[in-house]
């Protein structure tokens, strides 16, 4: 075989061959796994079997879904069921404590004498003796770290069973603001983009296509060949925690981003395409949630059993599937649509029309397998989200809790089953594959041993066809010294970075203070935050610190800690945060636990809330009115409204500027009039704030969602329609509307406000 080469994996110990076929692919295999190359009809191929002959899932020139079929033929139900398993959150190297938590040889990472990307015993007991291959990476310590630990997975995976390789994953990790809590996956030294909200700030498709691009090619660069994103619910209910990870409100540009998204990540070009833009820098697009998980009553979120309905009181189901059915499941690109959904955590309530079931999303049938399956055609991969099958536990605002809403009274076998039953192929956070196999048993028992079989097969060839369309089978491994070159490169970091600046919005300019001369003398307030608590349920301490980095400042502006000696104070603030909505505190005191979630700064009392709810839980040992009205709350960062009023009487009517980060719509009328320019960003890094404010980019971001005039228009409309809010009207006479920003000559209005701006539906 002169084709071949043998490289040494830079001192990690083990020897990756590659063996170069003439017009077919590189192929890549460790011989320590003790697979060899079959070689036929002058092509070469990998005998993952190790049995010397080349099986038709062996061979590259079959199609995925062929070679898938011929896999799922040859295994053993154990080795379906571990294929189904989703593992649980991996951080490389495994951190010592905590929910993420793993060991070496026993004893924790600092300890064991370890190199970071070695295996686990977490790790090392799921490849085998569950057969896991979905693994979800989280926090990783850099590029090159993240490489040899995937060739570590790789070369042991290749060496167990029919040698099938693991299918790495990340939740999105290309963010420059830690906001989003829930999204673990981050670090890695990878380029950095706004949020998915300031993706859709720019109101431009084909930066969030680039963002694609890139990200995937860096992703496969990391060995991880699954996005679990993009999140693709309209975010039509205001106070939900997860609104940042969306598109916003507006079920259109939503359409649009989540196509070019998709096509970004899953497109292959060129040398690079393997067959149907499927190839070695595609990355399989996990969109979530299924059927849109954006109208939490309240704004309540299904993490905790507190949040677990979403409702309908606009009679607006249908327009929550446009996102999917109409972008992610109709690609411009040669992919077609996203390989895989994510159903969300809620009990999408009173939707299903066949069986009358108030089950969570996957659990349902009507939703899975009559509405997904069959009206929409969906034959890609249903993957639970985390935890689902995984009994409650804690409080009812407990993060880590199993979530199984509305079949908490099966067991976690029989919770498996009826997912099944109900066309579902993959099972989120779960390590163990025991109760897949009873609920096999289940199945067969019911159905007869055939039946459940094929069943099986059914969901393994769906599985199993993700990873061969990505080239996985032949060469999974990646070079650890080229991922170190191609992760946040110059080139990516300056695509991100730019796309950053065009997610920035004005939303006021009075008297046209902005731009601001460079080297003006700057007065920035410390910010205070409360204590208090994080989504996971983690205490916070409080802090006093400045909220912008000094020494990039300094670049721009003089700073002075003089409000007498500055020409301008910029204050620093962010969204109100006033948690889950549910206080146990409340509820030991006598009350349902229930209680508002607020958008303003100064403490809310839900004076025009819901008397009775629309949903809650009939058990006995639940709450039925779920209802929070008179109840009062105040948001964490109260001060900073404080600081804002504060640095204006300090300035003595010189300019004040406030700058926002938000991570959903906002009540500004305690503030706005008091002010003389505000800008918003939904995640940059503080360089970008400062271009902006000198004027050496102009602002170009439009509001991806409405800006509330008050609380009272919040509690009003309807959690699943959007555009249905009063929007705050400033003392510039310009209304924070949806589409809205302003640049250096006014009221920005282009293609892009001709094509997606709405008038405003006001509830009545």
């Amino acid at each position: 075989m002169n084709n071949q080469t043998i490289q040494t994996d830079n001192g990690n110990g083990d020897n990756i061959r590659y063996v170069n076929n003439p017009g077919g692919p590189k192929l890549g295999y460790s011989p320590k796994s003790g697979v060899t190359i079959i070689e036929q009809d002058g092509l070469y191929f990998k005998d993952l079997s190790r049995d010397g002959k080349l099986d038709r899932y062996e061979d590259w020139r079959l199609s995925p879904k062929e070679r898938a079929q011929d896999l799922a033929s040859k295994m053993t139900v154990e080795q379906m069921a571990g294929l189904m398993l989703y593992s649980r959150h991996q951080s490389i190297p495994a951190s010592s404590g905590g929910w993420i938590s793993g060991t070496y040889g026993g004893k924790s990472y600092e300890e064991s004498g370890m190199k970071p990307w070695e295996l686990t015993d977490e790790q090392l007991a799921f490849l085998v003796q569950d057969h896991v291959r979905h693994v979800l990476v989280t926090t990783v310590e850099s590029p090159e770290v993240a490489a040899r630990w995937n060739n570590k997975v790789q070369a042991y995976a290749e060496g167990t069973g029919l040698g099938i390789p693991a299918n790495n994953s990340s939740d999105p990790r290309h963010s420059t603001d830690a906001s989003s809590e829930f999204n673990a996956g981050s670090g890695g030294q990878i380029s950095m983009w706004p949020e998915t909200l300031g993706l859709a700030a720019t109101f431009d498709p084909d930066i969030t296509k680039k963002f694609g691009e890139i990200a995937s090619k860096e992703y496969r660069a990391l060995g991880l060949a699954t996005a679990l994103s993009p999140q693709i619910d309209i975010a039509t209910e205001p106070r939900w925690f997860r609104f940042n990870g969306t598109f916003g409100e507006d079920s259109r540009l939503t359409t649009d981003m989540a196509r070019a998204y998709v096509d970004g990540f899953q497109t292959s070009e060129g040398e690079r395409e393997i067959s149907e833009g499927w190839g070695y820098d595609s990355v399989n697009a996990m969109v979530k949630h299924w059927p849109g998980g954006g109208s939490g009553e309240a704004g309540r979120d299904a993490h905790y059993s507190s949040g677990k309905y979403a409702v309908y009181p606009g009679r607006n189901f249908d327009e929550h599937l446009i996102p999917f059915v109409d972008g992610a499941f109709k690609l411009e690109g040669k992919t077609r649509n996203a390989s895989a959904v994510m159903p969300y955590y809620t009990i999408s309530m009173d939707q299903d029309t066949v069986n009358g079931e108030n089950v969570g999303n996957s659990y349902n049938s009507y939703l899975i397998k009559d509405l997904l399956r069959e009206k929409y055609g969906y034959e890609g991969v249903v993957c639970t989200d985390w935890a689902i099958t995984a009994d409650e536990s804690g409080p009812r605002d407990s993060f880590l809790s199993g979530k199984p809403w509305g079949v908490e009274g099966l067991t976690v076998a029989e919770r498996h089953y009826k997912l099944l039953m109900a066309g579902v192929d993959q099972f989120g956070g779960n390590n163990e594959m025991e109760p897949v196999l009873a609920a096999y048993q289940m199945g067969a028992q019911e159905h007869g041993e055939a039946y459940m079989r094929e069943r099986f097969e059914q969901s393994a060839v769906r599985l199993l066809s993700n990873m061969f369309r990505l080239g996985l089978f032949e060469n999974p491994y990646v070079e650890p010294m080229e991922s170190s070159r191609i992760v946040g490169n110059p080139e990516f970091m300056r695509e991100g970075y730019e796309a950053q600046l065009k997610s920035i919005v004005m939303l006021k300019n009075k008297n046209g203070v902005l731009p601001i001369s460079q080297k003006s003398k700057v007065y920035i307030p410390k910010r205070f935050m409360a204590a208090g608590r994080d989504w996971f349920g983690s205490p916070t301490p409080e802090s006093l610190d400045y909220p912008v980095n000094l020494d990039i400042v300094a670049k721009y502006f003089e700073v002075t800690d003089s409000p007498e000696e500055a020409d301008f104070g910029l204050v620093f603030i962010s969204t109100p945060r006033t948690g889950t909505g549910y206080s146990q505190e409340d509820e030991d005191l006598g009350g349902n636990g229930y209680v508002p979630m607020s958008l303003q700064y100064n403490t809310y009392t839900a004076e025009h809330a819901r008397e009775v709810s629309l949903a809650g839980d009939t058990r006995t040992t639940d709450v039925l009115n779920r209802s929070y009205k008179g109840k009062s709350v105040t948001p964490q960062n109260t001060t900073d409204l404080d600081m804002v009023l504060r640095t204006k009487e300090m300035m003595k009517g010189k300019p004040i500027i406030v700058s926002m980060l938000l991570s959903n719509p906002t009540v500004v009328e305690e503030f706005e009039a008091e002010v003389d320019g505000i800008i918003a960003n939904f995640g940059v890094q503080d360089q970008a704030i400062m271009e902006v404010l000198t004027g050496k980019v102009e602002p170009s971001g439009l509001l991806p969602m409405q800006m509330p005039a008050n609380m009272k228009t919040v509690e009003e409309q309807l959690e699943d329609v959007a555009h249905d809010m009063e929007c705050h009207t400033d003392s510039e006479n310009h209304t924070y509307d949806f589409a809205f920003g302003l640049n250096w000559n006014g009221v920005i209005k282009d293609e892009r406000t001709d094509k997606y701006r709405k008038s405003r539906t006001l509830t009545t």
